[in-house]
């Protein structure tokens, strides 16, 4: 018998059995790796998109602001600690691989019923005594069926996925800085259009009152003038308001609290403008990419290995221990050969023939790696969608705001023209002030269409999952 348990504990070790099922990466669904149908040839290029988007504006604040986020983050540092758990998990896990020892040395005053026992089947009678001991226990689990190769197999791939888990921060900071900082100067520059019409629409309204001193026009004529400027400088606190917002916002993602928001940025009124094309890739490319799609499938890896752990729970678990040290009732015999203890052996624990229990947690695991794959696969279909929407989005602001810069080219001249004729009686006060209004409301449109073309932009970036390579794994 003997024999036998020692020749099928060789033959496991040796043949490496492992139950559970083997993992295999699920494969993409039909048409993800096509390339992208909203790609738009004058502003995108198929080729690999670059990981440090954010280089493609040339802005060197921009890069500052980056570099800051990235070492300051409150969340991407609680997603290095993150990580650092999952790893000393992993630590433990492959530590199941090889023998644990342990070193043990006391004493206790009292009676011991084995020493009792020995004693009295030599006819002595029980004694209180000191009994010492100093022993090194040696203890091994033989991986029979694998439990300890897919515990370190599970481990790794959690760590795997706690990786991706911070890199899918870093993709959510790059994008939210970036953001921020557009939000800034956009704001800045929608500041500069606001107060650009106002002088123009004050000038015209001190026009409008010179003229009705004159008597050329009425005191209508003057009172809408003047409800035009106030209607314009309406607009200007809100503006300022929104601004001072995304600066605190654009602190929280620096670490930094308000008081120390970087305040220079106020003095910004150019937005962020692309120097290139934007390189999208394609399906295949955006798959390897997105960090949230690579956690989504180590934690498939990690489900589907746990389901081996469970499973190992149905057989025999056997274990080699050894020891050896002194046990003795005098500190002097401790190191003689009376007191030597030793010893070594095999010890096999099963839950048999009640297995209801391990059945259980493996119909658990199955059902938490069903849930997994279904996780992945939406992650996936996410991925797909958040990038064809993405590039659908930017092609059609791009699209309107080609046709808001004719209509501003065209209200600028109809202004100048009404201006011109309003001096020769030829038009109304009413059709300057229409035409005055049409230019205002051209311009603030310009503006508030670079905001929404260059958060489109950060949209793509982001979708295309960049900003996380070049890191420390």
């Amino acid at each position: 018998m003997k024999s036998s348990v020692a020749g099928l504990v060789i033959a496991a070790t040796l043949t490496g059995c492992r139950v559970g099922p083997d993992y295999r990466p699920p494969a993409p669904p039909d048409g993800a790796t096509a390339p992208w149908s909203s790609l738009d040839v004058s502003a995108e290029t198929s080729a690999a998109p670059r990981d440090d988007w954010w280089r493609v504006y040339q802005d060197p604040r921009l890069d500052e602001l980056l570099a800051e986020a990235f070492k300051a983050n409150t969340e991407l540092a609680a997603a290095e600690a993150n990580l650092s758990a999952a790893r000393a998990l992993l630590a433990a896990a492959r530590a199941g691989r090889y023998p644990s020892s342990l070193v043990t040395a006391g004493g206790i005053y009292g009676r011991d019923a084995a020493t009792d026992e020995i004693l009295e089947l030599g006819g002595h009678a029980p004694q209180t005594v000191w009994i010492l001991d100093d022993l090194l226990e040696v203890n091994y689990e033989v991986d029979l069926f694998g439990r300890v190769r897919r515990s370190v197999e599970a481990s790794r791939a959690g760590s795997e996925a706690a990786v991706a888990a911070r890199d899918s921060l870093r993709v959510v900071i790059a994008a939210e800085t970036a953001r921020d900082y557009a939000d800034i100067c956009a704001l800045g520059a929608q500041l500069e259009v606001a107060n650009r019409s106002l002088r123009l629409i004050s000038r015209e309204a001190d026009i409008t009152v010179n003229r009705h001193a004159a008597g050329a026009n009425s005191e209508f004529d003057v009172v809408r003038a003047q409800g035009l400027v106030a209607q314009i400088r309406s607009a200007i606190a809100p503006l300022e308001g929104q601004r001072r917002a995304a600066l605190f916002q654009l602190a929280a993602v620096l670490g930094r609290t308000p008081a120390n928001a970087p305040l220079d940025l106020e003095a910004c009124v150019t937005v962020p403008r692309l120097t290139a094309l934007i390189p999208v890739g394609d399906g295949a490319e955006l798959l390897k990419r997105r960090p949230d799609v690579r956690q989504a499938e180590r934690a498939l890896a990690a489900a589907t290995a746990r389901i081996g752990v469970a499973t190992a729970d149905l057989y025999p678990s056997i274990r080699l221990s050894g020891l050896y040290g002194g046990v003795a009732t005098q500190l002097s015999a401790l190191g003689t050969a009376d007191g030597l203890a030793w010893g070594i052996g095999p010890s096999i624990s099963w839950s048999f023939p009640d297995q209801s229990i391990p059945r259980a947690r493996i119909k658990q695991a199955e059902a938490a790696a069903a849930a997994a794959l279904a996780v992945f696969d939406s992650t996936v279909l996410t991925a797909l969608k958040e990038t064809e929407t993405s590039l659908a989005l930017y092609a059609s602001a791009l699209r309107g705001r080609d046709a808001l810069v004719d209509a501003q080219t065209r209200a600028h001249q109809a202004f100048d023209m009404a201006r011109d004729e309003l001096r020769v009686g030829a038009v109304s006060n009413l059709d300057l002030l229409t035409a005055e209004q049409t230019v205002v409301a051209a311009d603030a449109a310009i503006a508030a269409a670079d905001t929404g073309l260059v958060r489109d932009q950060i949209a793509v970036f982001k979708a295309l999952g960049g900003g996380w390579r070049g890191t420390a794994n």
